[in-house]
């Protein structure tokens, strides 16, 4: 009786230590993905395309075999466009449901409060919206626009092909537009342009009343010399903002305005016609015509089930940070995050207007920009577009910053190096 006791114990155990080993096989089967992006909130218009994306990329990367052997597994949370809400969830999300990188974030508010958490729990933040720059850090890549590669390039192309003197810059209160803003208003003066030819001003998040702020631009254009507005308005702001230009007969052979945060999703809730004319910066749009991008179209409109639903930007952004992210991975074989940080460096894959983006020392990408004209249909013809550009993390037109640069491979590993003083400022930002 004894030793038949002893045989269920043993064989109990067996049973129980392979049920233990199967289970943790199959959690070990799989890889977690981050999906951090607002899904209610002002910011919602924007950034649930960028969710939807991100779950078609993982789900054809399963339909491929995967990573490394091992099915992608999405974790989705909705941080409502609440900035201290992004920093709790991005912990959740690290340290609970232990995702071995994050896709996500919008507005730079929302990216400057998770930093904290991917340095302190060392994970990897993919960040696909064109920003203010001013930041290299260590655990973030970068793949959205830096001012050079679509603010500066606009007002230069303004400046040539429109013959602007004055200058509206109109954007929502908070760091990228205040910040992009300090650096084109150092960039206009640098060329010429006098302090009463430039006027700044910032609104709230999910401002609707735009009739006295249009008033003022009408306004200030109608002094004798062209006018344009630089646009960082972000979110659903957006919207009745390009319906008051309309209700005011803002042309753009008048006004011309060139947005950074409005694209062909952004657009979809507007009365396109009054706006015909009137310019974005992207280094994408969905009317670029390439077998790459004619490809990513007919995926989307069959994953989504809806012929409808418009391509951007920041999906290209994302598209291209996810397939970095995979062939990192793949290359460092493992998805630890000191390894796959040290394997982006250098990786180059395909972009969707026709060249490749690669990743470069200072974490940002290279990107063509493109300027886009309003259409009808709510696309852009684009009327501009320049070999692909190097993102530079630190403006030469900032005192503070002209003699920064990033490097974060060894020996420098570092995001604010001074060239000057030759030592680094012991962080990213």
């Amino acid at each position: 009786m004894k030793f038949k006791t002893l045989v269920s114990g043993a064989l109990l155990g067996a049973i129980m230590s392979t049920t233990a080993f199967h289970g943790a096989f199959a959690a070990d089967d799989t890889i977690k993905v981050g999906v951090l992006h607002s899904l209610s909130g002002t910011m919602a218009i924007s950034e649930t395309t960028l969710k939807d994306a991100m779950l078609m990329l993982i789900d054809e990367q399963n339909k491929k075999g995967g990573v490394l052997g091992k099915k992608l597994e999405p974790v989705v949370v909705d941080p409502a466009s609440d900035w201290p809400l992004f920093a709790e969830k991005a912990r959740e999300l690290i340290q609970k449901d232990k995702v071995s990188a994050v896709f996500g974030c919008w507005t730079s508010v929302s990216r400057k409060s998770v930093l904290p958490v991917f340095k302190e729990l060392n994970s990897i933040l993919f960040y696909p919206v064109q920003f203010e720059g001013e930041e290299s850090e260590r655990n973030v890549f970068y793949t959205g626009a830096a001012p050079n590669q679509q603010a500066i390039p606009a007002v230069d192309y303004l400046m040539k092909n429109e013959g602007v003197q004055r200058w509206v810059l109109e954007g929502t209160d908070y760091v990228y537009p205040r910040t992009t803003n300090k650096i084109l208003e150092a960039y206009l003066k640098s060329k010429g342009v006098k302090d009463e030819d430039i006027i700044i001003n910032y609104t709230p998040f999910g401002f609707s009343d735009w009739q006295t702020e249009v008033s003022k631009i009408k306004a200030f254009g109608a002094a004798g010399k062209k006018t344009a507005v630089v646009s960082t308005i972000n979110g659903d702001a957006n919207v009745p903002f390009y319906k008051e230009l309309g209700n005011q007969g803002v042309k753009a052979e008048d006004i011309p305005v060139v947005a950074f945060s409005v694209g062909e999703e952004e657009l979809a809730g507007v009365d396109t016609k009054p706006l015909v004319g009137h310019l974005a910066a992207w280094n994408y749009f969905q009317s670029v015509d390439t077998p790459a991008n004619a490809a990513f179209i007919k995926e989307w409109h069959a994953y989504t089930k809806n012929d409808k639903r418009v391509t951007n930007d920041p999906m290209e952004a994302a598209y291209i940070g996810f397939n970095m992210w995979v062939k990192a991975v793949e290359k460092a074989g493992t998805t630890d995050p000191d390894k796959v940080i040290d394997a982006l460096v250098g990786v180059s894959v395909p972009n969707l207007t026709g060249g490749t983006a690669t990743m470069m020392p200072n974490h940002y990408i290279t990107k063509p920009v493109l300027i886009g004209e309003v259409q009808e249909n709510g696309q852009f013809d684009v009327v501009s577009q320049t070999p692909a550009v190097v993102g530079k993390e630190w403006s030469d037109y900032l005192p503070d910053s002209k003699d920064l640069i990033s490097d974060w491979r060894m020996p420098m590993n570092c995001g604010n190096f001074n060239v000057t003083t030759g030592k680094c400022g012991g962080k990213g930002s």
